[in-house]
């Protein structure tokens, strides 16, 4: 099926929407921190390669996300030691200028979201680093046996399927009354979620996605740019 765009609106009105948003919604892999989580848990348990070209094939839309995620964690096994010594070994690095991007949205009052495919233990950590609180967190949860070995995700979670973005935002939208919400990742889960997001600004400051590039309205590759719009 052909993806319907929507009215293409000016970029004038793309930065008027950004700059009166209510809230902004990041996503967190090669977004808001340099590195795929789930690529470095595969690193870290000694699967990268494979894990790696499932992620490309993943984020590039050719394979549904929950079947994309089952499949690379059933490679990985993740125990529950694993991810945790993986936090405190190998800390996610922040993006540059994002923390002063969040830190601005918070002193105008925005509601500042991390959205994330990958896993609330570790997206939480980063929340952490933003002053995020955690209630502000959607991701997935890796489930473990009482021994601490690996025992599947909670699929229930709207992060776990494809849309899962959309479908968070959406709640948002009927839980806070929220009137704008901008969305910004790299990946194609980040721009499907625009509708129901009203703005979405593609990522290419770490990995740079084709299709995502060829089809959004506004694309970045340094939240310098996004900076300096609140500035203004």
């Amino acid at each position: 099926m052909r993806r319907i765009l929507p009215k293409m609106v000016s970029h004038s009105e793309l930065r008027k929407l950004f700059c009166s948003a209510d809230a902004v919604c990041f996503d967190v892999d090669s977004t808001v921190i340099r590195e795929e989580g789930i690529d470095e848990l595969a690193k870290f348990c000694g699967v990268e390669d494979a894990v790696s070209e499932m992620t490309r094939r993943a984020m590039g839309g050719a394979v549904p996300f929950k079947a994309a995620l089952t499949e690379r964690l059933a490679l990985i096994q993740p125990s529950r030691e694993q991810v945790q010594r993986l936090i405190a070994e190998h800390p996610p690095h922040l993006t540059p200028g994002i923390r002063e991007l969040v830190s601005r949205l918070q002193e105008r009052n925005v509601q500042v979201f991390l959205i994330s495919g990958g896993f609330r233990s570790i997206v939480e950590h980063v929340a952490s680093k933003l002053n995020i609180p955690p209630t502000n967190v959607f991701a997935n949860r890796l489930k473990f046996y009482f021994n601490g070995e690996y025992a599947g995700f909670d699929e229930m979670q709207p992060t776990a399927e494809s849309g899962g973005k959309g479908k968070v935002i959406k709640l948002l939208k009927e839980k806070f009354h929220f009137k704008k919400i901008v969305m910004i990742g790299d990946g194609a889960t980040d721009m499907e979620a625009c509708p129901p997001a009203d703005v979405f600004i593609g990522f290419g400051g770490n990995v740079i996605r084709q299709q995502v590039k060829d089809n959004s309205e506004w694309y970045i590759t340094d939240f310098v740019e996004l900076l300096g719009e609140l500035e203004e």
